[in-house]
């Protein structure tokens, strides 16, 4: 069959080939990483651990750059400045949205008017179905006693999202039309969607300060890279005919991008602006640690003083929130304009906005008629919280002898020991082992970049605590390609399945990660079990998802072809469908590994001993340099696989002939 002589191809190149030579170097530095990793007791301590003398002073070179333009360079007014007049539009979303005593000074709007409202854009851009959920997720804030919060949160991400939409679009406008500002931003972007949330936060702490003005510029910032690459991706993707017939008419350059460009990437724009509206939520969220109030606040200080009930509640909001707006902001990209024949009535055309003003103004006159659809207070709302209670405590009375026995040997007889089989590792064995995969799948190049992300973490000092992080999301990982894959393996089998499953991934995907603390606190408490369990739901949604889509991308000649031949079904999968659906899955195990660094990060907060522990730390003291040190080592982990994979995944489509 043709995949057989693809695969055969593809494992069997000629010999004095440079990727014959690339593996035979490989496979040598490979030898040496395990000549080292076992001689480790005879190895002399400086190839153990790095000597103290030899720790370069990363983190003070960075806060001395930090103090020196911070105050010498006075770069702390102009970001000041820049806070003043993002606190003055929060002034205004809060004042609308939860009544804080600022301009306009015509707030609160009444709930049941936001709630009607988020109905009619859901109706407008997706039916009943969508309505249904808008409104729904803020009657559910309110009738739980929760809608202060709710506001909170969302008068910072009706601020950050435009924001961190415009600067995207301006910066990816850029990028496309200069190849000079393209290779500046890439390895920016490539580190800046590499840093966990916590490496964010702390220099704006420093320049900005804590509150909801922080919590905004952080979102803003951590929001930006999706949009600039989907705006690049959306621009480039514009047919020439467009450009072409727009030049015929005589358009300017600025013509052109105005009303050619980029009305023709809309899709692509609107699937940033729906990763920024996702960003911004989870970063909304996390910057409660940094004192931005809200639903994130409320959750920290509830699983703090593990009141699951009430957690579970405010979990719940959140949840609803992100589905809402993702659906939301999915809808809106998905949508066409609509055109309505020439003598069309004004009233016709426009009477979904009819509709909503009428709906307005009866709940603005029903709100001042009975308070409680302007306001409902807390004694006004009902809780499920005892409820929930009582739920978990019987799951738990009834599950807790099966988890506490998991619990206990996994720590003792699992991770423990491979925790301590991780820290053994000399740093020299690590480095050989790395640059030896690095070789056999890229060459020397590769070889030399993965040396250098390797080097500057062994180099900054934090060499125990980053391979504690290796190993728990390696542990993860593993786990999750373990769940993932059979899963997707068994879904891609029925359109039916995967369609469903697909659903469920894509919801997964929309929740804030703090929220999958929630269940596994519950079950486990708070340990390396709970921490790494958080990290394996988390991992396993991509790796379910992009298992389903390899499988089900691959080409029907070739499995018409299979089928011809007589091969049973699981012939099929093992020598056409999985080798054509490698690069594919690959890519989800890369973004597997991804997702791990940072729910493992976030994970300290119950207890880890990583990498995401410092960090906290660094947090709290605001230590600037620490936080950005630890930070690209966390970054310089995803980065390494994330170059290998990339990699390896370009040369197995190559060989596959996906590719030329």
């Amino acid at each position: 069959m043709s995949s057989n002589v693809l695969s055969q191809s593809g494992s069997k190149p000629l010999k004095g080939s440079p990727l014959m030579s690339n593996r035979h170097v490989g496979i040598c530095i490979l030898v040496l990483g395990i000549a080292l990793a076992l001689a480790t007791p005879l190895l002399p301590a400086g190839l153990q651990r790095l000597p103290e003398a030899l720790v370069l002073p990363f983190a003070d070179v960075i806060n001395y750059l930090f103090l020196f333009i911070k105050d010498d360079l006075g770069f702390i007014h102009v970001t000041r400045g820049i806070a003043g007049g993002v606190e003055s539009l929060l002034d205004v979303t809060a004042n609308l949205l939860y009544g804080k005593r600022r301009w306009p000074n015509i707030g609160p709007i009444p709930w049941t008017t936001i709630a009607v409202t988020a109905g009619c854009i859901g109706y407008a851009l997706g039916g009943w179905r969508l309505a249904l959920l808008g409104a729904g997720t803020f009657v559910w804030a309110a009738l739980l006693g929760q809608w202060k919060w709710t506001m909170e949160t969302l008068s910072v991400i009706v601020v950050a999202v435009p924001l961190a939409v415009l600067i995207g679009l301006c910066l990816g406008a850029a990028a496309w039309r200069s190849a000079r500002v393209e290779k500046i931003l890439n390895p920016m972007l490539n580190i800046a969607q590499s840093l966990p949330h916590f490496a964010y936060m702390i220099p704006v702490v420093v320049f900005i300060g804590v509150g909801p003005k922080a919590g905004a510029i952080v979102t803003i910032i951590f929001a930006v890279p999706p949009m600039v690459r989907m705006t690049l991706l959306g621009l480039r993707k514009v047919p020439p005919e467009v450009v072409e017939s727009g030049q015929m008419c005589g358009s300017t350059p600025w013509q052109l991008l105005r009303y050619a460009r980029i009305p023709t990437a809309r899709t692509e724009i609107l699937v940033g602006v729906n990763q920024v509206i996702m960003q911004s939520l989870a970063m909304v969220v996390l910057a409660s640690f940094i004192g931005m109030p809200g639903l994130g606040q409320k959750l920290l200080q509830l699983l703090q003083s593990l009141k699951i009930g009430r957690s579970i509640e405010i979990g719940i909001t959140i949840v609803l929130l992100a589905i809402m707006l993702d659906r939301f902001s999915k809808a809106w990209a998905h949508r066409q304009p609509e055109h309505h024949e020439r003598h069309t009535a004004w009233w016709y055309q426009h009477r979904l906005l009819l509709i909503w003003i009428a709906l307005v103004a009866g709940t603005f006159l029903l709100s001042m008629v009975l308070p409680v659809a302007a306001e409902i207070g807390r004694r006004q709302a009902f809780t499920l919280s005892k409820e929930f209670d009582v739920i978990v405590e019987s799951l738990l009375t009834f599950v807790d002898p099966v988890t506490l026995a998991i619990r206990s040997f996994l720590i003792k007889d699992v991770l423990i020991p491979l925790r301590d089989a991780y820290l053994w590792l000399p740093f020299s064995a690590v480095i050989a082992l790395v640059a030896g995969v690095a070789w056999r799948i890229g060459g020397r190049r590769s070889a030399v970049v993965c040396i250098l992300y390797v080097a500057f973490i062994a180099l900054s000092g934090w060499w125990d605590r980053a391979m504690i992080t290796v190993y728990m999301v390696s542990v993860a990982v593993f786990v999750s390609a373990l769940i993932g894959l059979p899963l997707g393996v068994w879904a891609s089998r029925s359109d039916k399945r995967a369609q469903r499953l697909l659903v469920v991934c894509d919801t997964l995907q929309t929740f804030p990660s703090f929220i999958y603390l929630i269940p596994v606190i519950m079950l486990f408490g708070v340990n390396d079990v709970a921490a790494i369990s958080a990290v394996i739901v988390f991992g396993t949604v991509p790796m379910t998802r992009y298992t389903i889509e390899g499988l089900r991308g691959v080409a029907p000649e070739l499995l018409e072809a299979s089928d011809m031949s007589g091969a049973t079904r699981w012939q099929k999968l093992r020598t056409v469908s999985f080798p054509m659906a490698v690069p594919t899955i690959m890519v989800g195990l890369n973004q597997t590994v991804m997702f791990s660094l940072f729910m493992v990060i976030i994970a300290a907060f119950i207890g880890t001993q990583d990498l995401g522990q410092e960090m906290q730390r660094a947090l709290s003291s605001t230590d600037v340099g620490k936080g950005l040190v630890l930070g690209l080592c966390v970054a310089f982990m995803g980065l390494l696989v994330d170059h290998l994979i990339t990699r390896w995944g370009s040369e197995r489509q190559r060989l596959l002939g996906v590719v030329s």
